[in-house]
């Protein structure tokens, strides 16, 4: 079909116009003086999230939550439980015996051996044999356990199932066949992400920065208080002109430190749904979810464990380049997705009676960022 305009209607040309967010992903960008999103100088610039450490009194517990979520069992020691996903990589996560269940720290990829060697320099750290390689062992401003390895060898591949067919507009890939996705766990293919929360979150982000070369996707901020700087930030590690997970590791300004959540990717969305039918069948709880993440964009569920951990599933991610500068934007519930339901209390934390606690406790510690003004911008924002 051909439109005729009339030419009286036309508005006459412009010449080129000049996006002023820069053809960012998100609505606006940096303004003159904001926090640059990466360092001019890193120490070195890691390749990847390698794995998690955590803790847990009761592996065989954790190791049947882990298989049902859609990990599998790499190793199984008397003290130790070592779950992957389906692509050649280092384990996603080892699980330790330990007399609680926490989270315990996260480990990087180093891209090349000297790059442990100017970590140690510049850190005061020491190089040492791990797992077949080598690592040196760091910590964050948050307190974190932070491990930068390089050389421990992958963990081959495992048969992987192709994405579902679809038919989509007038393209039919499925003819006389029928869809019916099972309802039954989940095959991860990887590790993605870590969200933490910390009462340090300047310090941490700056560290990160200079330390391991990650660069900033974007920023969140409290409403009405942009000037003291940003509240979050999604981070993801800078590959040049190879894409790269939107974000590696995300951090917020809370009341308390700790892990909020880590992330894994599924093939495709009937994997992410029909895995969550099989955990909510299982009578594992559910966090949030189905929706679609507005930083990111991944499709996402998420899940707690038995030690209410809370592990997500998601499928297609942005990635971005090192040429996509941060986006920023007001920190608040109803920006967390673009559909799907609004953001629960089980998954923010605000049912959890520790969260008061916390906050009483954080304005108490002079030498962290949370103050009034941060605590009721947080409040304000888990209410928006």
């Amino acid at each position: 079909m051909t439109t005729h305009l009339d030419p009286a209607r036309v508005p006459p040309p412009q010449g080129p116009r000049e996006d002023p967010h820069r053809s960012l992903h998100s609505e606006a960008g940096a303004r003159p003086g904001e926090h640059p999103g990466r360092s001019k100088n890193p120490l070195v610039k890691a390749a990847g999230l390698a794995w998690l450490e955590f803790e847990k009194p009761d592996l065989d517990r954790a190791g049947r939550f882990g298989t049902d979520f859609g990990f599998t069992v790499a190793d199984r020691m008397p003290e130790t439980l070592v779950l992957r996903g389906r692509q050649a990589a280092a384990a996603c996560l080892v699980v330790r015996r330990g007399p609680r269940a926490c989270f315990v720290g996260l480990a990087f990829q180093a891209a090349e051996r000297g790059d442990l060697d100017q970590l140690a320099r510049g850190t005061g750290g020491t190089v040492a044999a791990y797992q077949g390689g080598h690592a040196v062992l760091l910590r964050d401003p948050s307190g974190f356990p932070v491990r930068v390895v390089h050389g421990v060898p992958e963990l081959p591949a495992l048969p992987e199932r192709a994405p579902l067919p679809l038919n989509f507009g007038t393209e039919q890939a499925r003819a006389n066949a029928t869809q019916r996705p099972a309802r039954r766990p989940a095959e991860i293919r990887r590790l993605g992400h870590v969200v933490l929360g910390t009462t340090r979150f300047r310090a941490a982000l700056d560290w990160y920065l200079d330390t391991l070369g990650l660069i900033v996707s974007d920023f969140l901020y409290l409403d009405g208080q942009r000037d003291r700087g940003p509240a979050m930030a999604f981070i993801r590690c800078d590959l040049g002109s190879v894409p790269a997970d939107h974000h590696t590791l995300a951090m917020g300004l809370q009341p308390h430190t700790g892990y909020l959540h880590s992330a894994y990717q599924l093939t495709d969305l009937d994997e992410v749904a029909a895995s969550g039918e099989y955990l909510r069948e299982q009578g594992y709880r559910h966090a949030w979810g189905l929706g679609r993440h507005i930083q990111g964009s991944q499709i996402f569920d998420y899940w707690r464990d038995p030690d209410r951990a809370m592990f997500e599933h998601y499928t297609d991610g942005d990635v971005f380049d090192a040429t996509m500068e941060p986006g920023w934007a007001p920190l608040s519930v109803s920006g967390l997705s673009q559909w799907g339901p609004r953001a629960t209390a089980e998954f923010t934390g605000t049912n959890d009676p520790r969260v008061v606690v916390a906050a009483i406790k954080a304005l108490r510690d002079k030498g962290n960022e949370v103050d009034l003004r941060a605590l009721r911008g947080l409040i304000k924002a888990m209410g928006s």
